[in-house]
């Protein structure tokens, strides 16, 4: 019944449409003219064809370009019907020819590592703070790769003829630090870069526009939105894509269908949810910025529904002390949950490392969700404790950064 995969290039679109409308029926065009309302969900592992030879032949071309299997499916691992509706609407929502999509946002980043290994170009430019995983994945040398560390001015001096990537995280994982994505497109000349866009989504950034090739998502975190799917993907243009599917065939980093659908589901919902949530995270990041307990608040410019802050007391002890907020990792679901990047996130990275990327000891991380913005400061504000009576809250500028 899904014969027509959904791919980008079978959608119909007279006219440019605004991304609230994309996010509701981009991967899902071709619905109504099979008869639909609700996407299927491809279960299959393997599909049967009586036709060995073609199959051989688009075998033969996949291996070759690693382009989109034309007609039905062959085997889960080249491809599913489900997945590709959600690939389809990511694309056009980050504005790229193309998104392949993996089971998980590191074994997203690996395949693009692992794309850029196997042309000879092993060294990556990279600029802290990133997500701690990837940090570890980058210094650990595991894939083969070198890191160069720089400041975003840095990154033209830091290129090498064997440079095979820029990466940045904008804004970053936990401090919210931001970059000019232009500035650093710039800098990178020739070098494709990409920019982890988990924490802004393409509601409120679209890096693609700014110059980089490669837009990665943690899809786990605000695409799916419901703390229920693990999935990572990347939106890129075609030719890049072509080289990502091949890896993602080989080393078998495949997503699976059900995770398709609902990270398709989430789509729909991702406007709504992640300006709802980031009116609420701004309105928390001005209150803790007048708390006395709060030493400083990190929120970005671009806004979004992640805000960090420092404690001048035991930052454990205000993980201990939620009851609304679920003390946990992970980010961009329904529901608000707050970490301490040092002692989970990023405790794979070396602690020098880390405080010089600006994730201090006191640092808290917190992602809002829909809850009522009230309740939430109550919650904070009981797991704060009572404030010293000496200390007099502090004027915004200098709280906020």
């Amino acid at each position: 019944m899904d014969s027509s995969r959904s791919r980008a290039h079978d959608d119909v679109r007279t006219a440019p449409r605004a991304l609230a409308t994309e996010a509701v029926h981009a991967g899902r065009d071709d619905l109504a003219r099979q008869g639909l309302h609700a996407p299927p969900i491809d279960l299959s592992t393997t599909y049967p064809s009586y036709d060995s030879r073609g199959e051989a032949a688009r075998i033969d071309a996949f291996a070759a370009e690693g382009a989109e299997l034309e007609g039905s499916p062959v085997y889960g691992r080249l491809g599913n019907p489900t997945v590709a509706r959600f690939e389809t609407a990511l694309a056009r929502l980050e504005g790229t020819e193309a998104a392949v999509a993996f089971a998980s946002g590191m074994a997203a980043l690996s395949a693009v590592l692992l794309a850029r290994a196997g042309t000879g170009l092993r060294h990556v430019v990279a600029v802290r703070p990133l997500y701690g995983c990837s940090d570890h994945l980058l210094t650990a040398g595991l894939l083969g790769t070198e890191v160069t560390w720089t400041d975003p001015a840095g990154i033209a001096d830091a290129l090498r003829p064997d440079t095979g990537l820029v990466m940045v995280e904008s804004p970053a994982n936990p401090t919210l630090a931001e970059v000019d994505l232009r500035a650093v497109a710039h800098a990178c000349g020739s070098v494709p870069l990409l920019v982890d866009n988990t924490f802004a989504t393409p509601v409120l950034q679209r890096p693609a526009e700014h110059g980089a090739r490669l837009v990665l998502h943690s899809a786990t975190k605000y695409l799916g939105g419901h703390g229920d799917v693990l999935a990572g993907v990347v939106a890129c243009d075609e030719e890049f894509a072509r080289r990502l599917r091949q890896v993602r065939f080989a080393t078998g980093g495949v997503l699976h269908p059900l995770a398709g659908y609902l990270l398709l589901r989430g789509l729909s919902t991702l406007p709504v949810r992640v300006r709802a949530a980031s009116s609420t995270a701004a309105e928390l990041a001005r209150r803790l910025a007048a708390d006395p307990r709060v030493s400083r608040v990190h929120y970005p410019r671009v806004g979004g529904a992640m805000v960090a802050f420092e404690v001048h007391g035991d930052p454990h002890a205000v993980i201990a002390g939620v009851r609304l907020v679920t003390p946990a990792v992970s980010l961009g679901s329904v529901d608000s949950l707050i970490q301490h990047p040092a002692s989970i996130s990023h405790r794979i990275v070396d602690a020098d490392d880390r405080r010089g990327a600006g994730v201090s000891d006191k640092l808290l991380r917190m992602s809002v969700g829909l809850e009522d913005v009230d309740d939430l400061w109550a919650d904070l504000d009981a797991a704060l404790g009572r404030a010293s009576a000496s200390q007099e809250p502090r004027p915004l500028r200098e709280a906020m950064s």
